[in-house]
Parts: C-alpha cells; structure tokens; sequence
C-alpha cells in the first residue's frame, strides 16, 4: 500500500502525510512539481524527524510517475470530492496506490482518466472537502483494515 500526491502545494499537509507513512510502513510519492521546496521549514516541522524514515520517490512529472508504475503494475485508486463510489464500500489490495490531487487545484483530467477508481469520503451537504492530510489518514486507515481482515 503506498500515498501518491499530485502537485501538493501546502508544505505542512505533506509533511503531515510523509509523517503517516513513516508511521504505518507505507511508501510515498510526490508528482512534481511542488508547490514547496523539500528543505521548506514547514514541511520539515510537520514532518518532524520522520521524514528520515518514509521511502519517498520523487516524480519529475505525471507521466514519469505513470511509467514507474506501469511497471509495477500497481492499481491507482483517485480519492476525489467528485466520485460516486463509497471509499468504505471499495474493496482495497496491498498494492494499490491512494492518489490525492492538490489543495488548491485537484488534478488533471489525464489523471481523472488515469485512475483505476475514483473514491470519495463522504461529509455532511453543503460543505467543500477535508483536509488532505486528514483523508489521507482516513483512507489509509480504511485500506488497511481491509487488508488485514481480509474477510470484510
């Protein structure tokens, strides 16, 4: 199970997510450009010293990102406000990899048309969407209880 981030643009909601990877032994991936340089003290600071124990891969560009994981072979599961499908009722595989766009843009139509699922985390009408760092716990949370009760 790995994080993907599209074009992050806020340096603490990353650093925030590299945090949860470290902690939960899930590999990240950061699809460039940033809106932040890697040595942006806020980024560090919401990484504190666990960004020295995530498996970061940097990606030049979405299709770098998209070659690397043609390669792999991996599923690519887009976490998106604009999804039907439950992303409690999705049924999750350790190889996927949870897609989140940027803050400020989302992603591209190319990567809309990329994903192998679109998923939302349902909230309460008439307000926009999470945090990103925020559904990203929340995804991870779900597709690894999945993965470890596999009967669910």
């Amino acid at each position: 199970m790995q994080i993907a981030l599209f074009q992050p643009d806020i340096a603490q909601n990353t650093g925030t997510i590299l945090r949860l990877c470290a902690c939960l032994g899930m590999a990240a991936h950061i699809i460039e450009p940033a809106g932040f340089p890697v040595s942006d003290r806020l980024f560090r600071r919401a990484g504190m010293d666990y960004l020295d124990h995530v498996r970061l891969t940097r990606h030049d560009s979405w299709a770098k990102f998209e070659d690397w994981r043609a390669g792999q072979g991996c599923r690519l599961l887009l976490f998106t406000t604009k999804a039907a499908t439950d992303y409690r009722d999705f049924h999750y595989q350790s190889s996927d990899i949870l897609l989140f766009g940027r803050e400020s843009a989302g992603v591209t139509d190319a990567v809309v048309e990329a994903a192998d699922a679109h998923l939302v985390i349902p909230i309460k009408a008439g307000l926009r969407s999470l945090n990103v760092a925020m559904t990203a716990a929340m995804a991870a949370g779900e597709a690894l209880r999945q993965i470890r009760n596999p009967q669910v």
